[in-house]
């Protein structure tokens, strides 16, 4: 397993918490909600916990 920050804008997390949800290599466990940088309106932080699919190819 994995535990990942994300950090961008709110479109830039999104778009990419959409591409991992859509991997099919990639099982998403959770997804925390958007939480404000300090220092800054513009970026965001965000966590996830990702394993491997277990999908044969």
């Amino acid at each position: 397993m994995l535990k990942i920050r994300l950090m961008g804008t709110k479109n830039d997390i999104t778009w990419f918490k959409k591409i991992m949800q859509r991997h099919p290599k990639v099982e998403v466990l959770e997804m925390s909600d958007l939480y404000p940088n300090k220092g800054t309106d513009k970026y965001y932080r965000s966590y996830v916990e990702v394993k491997k699919s277990n999908v044969k190819e």
